[in-house]
């Protein structure tokens, strides 16, 4: 152990968990976190293994750790969260855990004996909110690529006949498609329980997950099975509650359910403390509102999770009329007034609205889902710098780590982040990456 310690292996294993689809830089706060959850033996593998996931054997030959070692380590690890296991051609490909969706919630989500649930979930709130270092890193630059999207409740939007409402943008779609189903502790509500900060009652037991991330979480004991009309029920509870639904940002294959508040959840407190919307992706609809038939009730201003709705004087009331109205009358003389940029497309605002005066419509401006996880991961580390890690994933190689610096300074380049993330380009950019996969 002496040689672990010996070389800061907390330090390397910042390092290495920054260089994955999540950036974390370095400070104080993480190099905490990171002795809270990792053991030095269990920080070294990490910091050894590739960022691909890969087979025991092919982790075996790339760490030097015996495969007969190697296993109830992994095993271990993937039940406190630090690894994914991944049941593909035949046998578990193991990766390590990125921040978020990764050793973030599934720490959180660990029930039973002897955790240090709310040391961890101190820590956790100290490094992401303690100052702006990390939503910086991760958004500062207008990234468009976050790990989730939120998903509009379906009766908000108007219905108009050249308005389609996909598939993947329905929640009720994502369940039918899926037959297993699980929930566990939702990460921030119960991070916020242990802080003092939880400010709805609604239980902690409510993020929702299907098809193989149902199947990951009930492996290792991070969440229950349950049966479709569980499943539904808890959705229907969502919607009479007001929260916003959140999933994957992909289109395929969508393996989880979020039921979030504004008091609770991380990503939209985020867009609040930083005003970076990017942090939760917006659906491809956004809020409007009928000025003529919206009665300034400002019901939609307390739905907001994200604080996008604010009401205004209608321009042909002056100060001195309002001042001499009754107040049911004055209220009649605002409107609510919605923050495009900020908007998430998510239609709790409408749910509440009495009048009918706030729908859903399509946004003019495509967003960007990718189509499946391989494609998110892809986009997410040509944002933020990483994808030469992916391409040349072996860290203890020495050619592959002259070849990672070579692609990542040429990624590095903004005219060619720029033209591989846009539109024309991102297409034939993300095929050659599959063929070469």
């Amino acid at each position: 152990m002496g040689h672990i310690i010996g070389k800061d292996i907390y330090r390397q294993l910042g390092q290495k968990v920054d260089n994955t689809t999540v950036r974390m830089p370095w400070s104080e706060p993480l190099q905490k976190l990171l002795k809270s959850l990792y053991s030095p033996a269990e920080a070294d593998l990490i910091v050894r293994m590739p960022y691909r996931p890969s087979s025991i054997l092919r982790i075996s030959e790339i760490t030097g750790v015996d495969a007969r070692k190697l296993r109830p380590m992994l095993e271990n690890m993937c039940s406190k969260g630090l690894v994914c296991d991944m049941w593909e051609k035949d046998e578990y490909q193991y990766m390590i855990s990125p921040f978020v969706i990764g050793f973030f919630e599934f720490t959180m989500m660990r029930t039973g004996d002897n955790l240090d649930s709310k040391k961890w979930a101190e820590l956790f709130q100290s490094y992401m909110f303690g100052d702006s270092s990390f939503i910086d890193a991760n958004f500062g630059d207008g990234q468009q690529i976050s790990v989730m999207r939120a998903i509009p409740h379906e009766e908000t939007i108007r219905d108009v006949d050249h308005v389609e409402i996909l598939d993947y943008e329905k929640a009720s779609a994502l369940i039918a498609e899926q037959d297993l189903f699980a929930v566990g502790l939702c990460s921030c509500r119960h991070e916020k329980m242990h802080l003092g900060k939880q400010g709805c009652d609604v239980d902690l037991e409510t993020c929702t997950s299907m098809g193989d991330a149902a199947q990951f979480l009930i492996r290792n004991k991070f969440a229950r099975e349950i049966p479709r009309g569980e499943m539904l029920d808890i959705l229907a509870r969502s919607k009479d509650l007001g929260f916003t639904l959140s999933t994957d940002n992909v289109k395929q294959n969508a393996g989880f359910i979020c039921h979030c508040c504004g008091c609770c959840c991380n990503l939209m407190q985020g867009i609040k403390y930083s005003g970076y919307p990017g942090m939760l992706v917006s659906s491809s609809f956004i809020a409007s509102c009928d000025v003529e038939s919206c009665n300034g009730c400002g019901l939609c201003v307390k739905a907001c999770p994200i604080d996008a709705i604010a009401l205004r004087e209608r321009a042909d009331v002056n100060s001195s009329e309002l001042y001499n109205l009754t107040e049911s009358k004055a209220k009649k003389q605002k409107y609510a007034e919605i923050n495009t940029k900020l908007c998430l497309g998510c239609g709790v605002c409408a749910l509440k609205c009495k009048t009918g005066s706030l729908q859903m419509d399509k946004r003019e401006q495509k967003v960007i889902h990718p189509e499946d996880s391989f494609e998110r991961v892809i986009l997410q580390s040509l944002e933020r710098g990483t994808l030469q890690n992916l391409i040349f994933d072996n860290p203890n190689s020495r050619s592959e780590s002259f070849m990672r610096a070579v692609v990542g300074g040429f990624l590095k380049l903004s005219p060619v982040k720029k033209g591989l993330m846009s539109e024309a380009l991102r297409s034939r950019f993300l095929d050659a990456i599959k063929s070469k996969g």
